[in-house]
């Protein structure tokens, strides 16, 4: 590896200074470097080409931002953590100094995620790693969203919501609303309703070449959520269309292979 990129949160300030210190070991290995937040989308890509590699230092938010803004170029990420789960990170801010080198060696291996395209009234449209999420707004009312499956109507959820979420994503808000927990390069969708009243109420673990249509049937506040970080206020009456992406993340590991199943449930239950 030559040229290798650092993505920061730029709210924490103990990963600006990591950063710093990361960019300067990286010039005693002659690496070339380029830094920048997490948060900015138009220095990324003016910095990307011909990037190796990018350690995002932060947490699964950070890691989250970055495969957005990477998906297009298909570059490696290993997540830094300094957050609390650290489900998408690959070093403690102790280690990578250490296995650093490894990586920059070609050691490793790539686990690659599918991510989801959502597509708002075929107009404007954004990839996630995690989910998509059709709410409420900030008033405590019900929405009612038609789901189409595959140009087939499926139901009306009168609920909180709708959450549609990759594999990565089925360990987090799906999860909590009692969602399926897929393998992590599992390419299916789930599907899932947010406190649904009295209809079907189960998830669904849909085809990766699914595509769902999400009818917006209410005059109640409505957001479209991409990853818990995109957030766009919708006037009701919208057609959200979500599908496989064309794109994946790519995340650089030198854990085993089989290290999700011996982590779970220790990051799931923290003693």
């Amino acid at each position: 590896m030559k040229r290798i990129g650092i993505l920061y949160n730029p709210r924490i300030q103990t990963a600006r200074d990591f950063s710093e210190d990361t960019a300067k070991f990286l010039a005693t290995l002659k690496l070339s470097c380029w830094q920048s937040s997490s948060q900015d989308d138009v220095k990324i890509r003016s910095q990307v080409k011909g990037t190796e590699m990018v350690l995002c230092v932060g947490g699964d938010g950070t890691v989250l931002r970055a495969a957005r803004a990477l998906a297009p170029y298909s570059v490696p990420i290993v997540g830094v953590n300094l957050g609390k789960l650290g489900f998408l990170t690959e070093l403690k801010v102790a280690e990578v100094r250490d296995r650093l080198p490894a990586l920059i060696g070609g050691e490793g291996w790539i686990d690659e995620r599918a991510m989801i395209k959502v597509e708002l009234d075929g107009s404007e449209s954004w990839h996630g790693l995690n989910d998509i999420v059709l709410g409420r707004g900030v008033r405590p009312r019900v929405i009612d969203v038609e789901v189409i499956i595959d140009e087939n109507t499926f139901t009306t959820y009168k609920s909180d919501g709708v959450i549609v979420a990759t594999a990565t994503g089925s360990t987090g808000y799906s999860l909590a609303a009692h969602g399926p927990i897929l393998y992590p390069q599992a390419r299916e969708i789930v599907l899932n309703p947010i406190c649904p009243h009295p209809t079907f109420d189960n998830a669904l673990v849909l085809s990766p070449e699914s595509v769902i249509e999400l009818k917006v049937r209410t005059d109640n506040e409505t957001v479209l959520s991409v990853d818990g970080q995109v957030d766009i206020s919708l006037e009701g009456k919208e057609i959200v269309k979500v599908s496989l992406s064309p794109y994946v993340a790519r995340l650089l590991r030198l854990q085993s292979r089989n290290f999700f199943y011996s982590t779970l449930v220790k990051r799931l239950v923290p003693k």
